[in-house]
């Protein structure tokens, strides 16, 4: 089995795979076409959209160049009447039961941040008027990357407290009042008359939740120097600061769900030149973030890191933090990206690949030296291939004593996976990471896994050809021990067994690579013992305190907390709160 493979050692890889292998020839071929046309889209100061036009475009405005500092978007809109919902996601119910819901959702989308992907969520301000589980109306507020929420801020008609940090001087959160009588109207009309009879003390005016079922609104949403901020009919409402790991530049799309219905909606004071945070121009292409050549003798671990191919800012991330680490400097430690060319399945073998990304690809590959390519299609149900592609170069190239699995938003604390492999005696066979036990595969829902199994009876007769490789589905009531996938480490004779038995068409796959791994393993395991080391700290959702992995780390998270590690000696996480 050979990979194609940037700035290898000679001779120790063939170029395998003659279908998807075609896009990164044709990508040679469009070296002159014109690539990423950054400079030929506009950056309005200003943009408004009627009603009508913006549910023609999706209920989305397009900000073509982000934010910047003093940016805001007013909208003109009015909640829907309250609707029953027996499902709801906002309350908790007993079977039977119903609920009436009246909430929408305004986000500030990083649409330009990772093609292909669900984009992240720098902004989600989600009024709920009716149906909150805790039975009044709430504002809550969040981000969310990668499918990972951060820490929601749940205004609830308390003002925020006066030790509490503000934004920009104004506070997270403003007072309501908290139940459904007329107090409202009273209040207003009390402070008038106040005003009217030359009362000079100061009143303190108590304000209704700003929103109202088929009740017009005027909501403006700005970016200050240390947060957004929200006004609705000319009153502050809420304040929300901003999080690690997101610039204002990234908020290139803004969106209305739910309960709402828009009126108009209006842009201005945008940023009329375009961001350096572009992804492509990410790559930062200066020699100190090449990869260091790879040593004559064996190293102690070697680092597979998964990607995809537009995830640049990822890789580059990932270079300028923990890639820097001595240990890897030095060559102790080997890493490589794993990626497949990203290419459109058409009438043959390989049809329309994406010129643009394998193009960019080529040359990122072709300067910094450390990317593998694996002649696959781009796809979640052939990852466990990429696990495979891991094995082997650590095995055979790398001759590396642990091979360590990670994804490329995952931030590695090298010494301590080392110092953590290190514990089991020595020439022990070992699998080490955060590892599941009793877990059973999910029978619906996004993640689901039915019960039927691929027969390989006819992928074994000849080579594995992954472009007909259909997911292996699981048949079984739990999956073994495995390890979750953001990282975990194997001893090198398992990384072989595994190599062995893919060459000899014997290696059972299944599109979830680590519960393939977990299942290796415990194959492996029944002739050898193993020593499985767990550890919560290689963290599977965000970043915990004295992590040795932490996962689902933006790019600028990742930074932030290499230099954390390099200044103050010590573990931080930069999570988003």
């Amino acid at each position: 089995m050979g990979f194609l493979v940037s700035k290898s050692r000679p001779g120790r890889h063939l170029k395998w795979g003659r279908g998807c292998g075609l896009g990164w020839n044709q990508g040679n071929r469009v070296d002159n076409e014109k690539r990423f046309e950054n400079g030929s889209e506009k950056c309005p100061h200003a943009i408004m959209l009627s009603g009508g036009e913006f549910r023609e475009r999706g209920r989305l405005l397009v900000l073509p160049c982000g934010l910047t500092l003093g940016s805001h978007v007013t909208v003109v809109g009015k909640p829907r009447r309250a609707h029953e919902e027996r499902e709801p996601k906002i309350s908790l119910l007993k079977e039977g039961q119903h609920v009436m819901v009246s909430q929408f959702m305004m986000e500030l989308q990083g649409l330009k941040t990772v093609d292909g992907e669900d984009p992240p969520r720098i902004l989600h301000f989600n009024p709920r008027l009716k149906g909150d589980w805790s039975g009044k109306p709430v504002i809550e507020q969040n981000t969310c990357y990668r499918m990972q929420w951060g820490l929601a801020l749940r205004c609830e008609g308390w003002k925020s407290r006066a030790d509490e940090e503000t934004v920009d001087g104004q506070v997270k959160c403003e007072k309501w009042i908290r139940d459904d009588n007329d107090r409202s109207e009273e209040s207003k009309t009390t402070w008038w008359l106040n005003r009217l009879i030359g009362r000079t003390k100061k009143v303190n005016v108590d304000w209704p939740y700003p929103f109202a079922e088929e009740k017009l609104f005027v909501l403006t949403l700005s970016a200050g120097f240390e947060g957004y901020h929200v006004n609705v009919d000319g009153r502050h409402v809420t304040s929300f600061p901003y999080r690690t790991g997101f610039a204002l530049e990234d908020a290139t799309g803004l969106s209305l769900s739910g309960d709402i219905d828009v009126n108009s909606i209006f842009a201005a004071s945008l940023p009329t030149s375009h961001p350096s945070f572009a992804p492509q121009r990410l790559l930062d292409k200066s020699p100190r973030w090449k990869a260091p050549s790879l040593p004559d003798g064996p190293v102690e671990l070697f680092i597979g890191v998964l990607s995809a191919g537009n995830h640049f800012a990822e890789r580059m991330a990932v270079r300028k933090s923990w890639m820097q680490h001595k240990l890897i400097k030095s060559s102790i430690v080997v890493a490589r990206f794993f990626l497949a060319l990203n290419v459109l399945v058409g009438t043959g073998v390989c049809q329309h690949p994406r010129k643009e990304v394998n193009m960019e690809l080529k040359k990122e590959a072709e300067f910094f030296g450390d990317i593998v390519i694996v002649p696959y299609m781009d796809n979640y149900d052939l990852v466990v291939l990429k696990t495979v592609a891991i094995s082997e170069y650590g095995v055979r190239t790398a001759s590396a004593k642990y091979i360590m699995k990670c994804d490329d938003d995952t931030f590695v604390r090298v010494d301590v996976v080392i110092r953590e492999a290190d514990k089991v005696a020595n020439g022990k066979s070992l699998y080490v990471g955060n590892i599941n036990y009793y877990h059973r595969p999910l029978r619906y829902g996004k993640w689901t896994v039915t019960y039927e199994e691929l027969n390989l009876s006819s992928v074994a007769k000849g080579k594995y050809n992954p472009l007909i490789l259909d997911a292996q589905e699981w048949p079984e009531e739990a999956y073994p021990p495995y390890a979750n996938g953001p990282g975990y480490v194997v001893s090198s004779d398992i990384a072989k067994f595994v190599v062995s038995l893919f060459e000899s068409h014997n290696l059972r796959l299944f599109k979830m690579e680590d519960v393939s791994m977990g299942m290796w393993v415990e194959q492996f395991n029944s002739s050898r013992p193993v020593e499985y080391v767990h550890s919560l700290k290689f963290c599977q959702f965000g970043c915990i305190e004295g992590y040795y992995t932490a996962h689902y780390q933006s790019p600028r998270q990742m930074i932030c907390m290499w230099n954390k590690l390099q200044l103050q000696g010590r573990p931080q996480c930069c999570n988003m709160r």
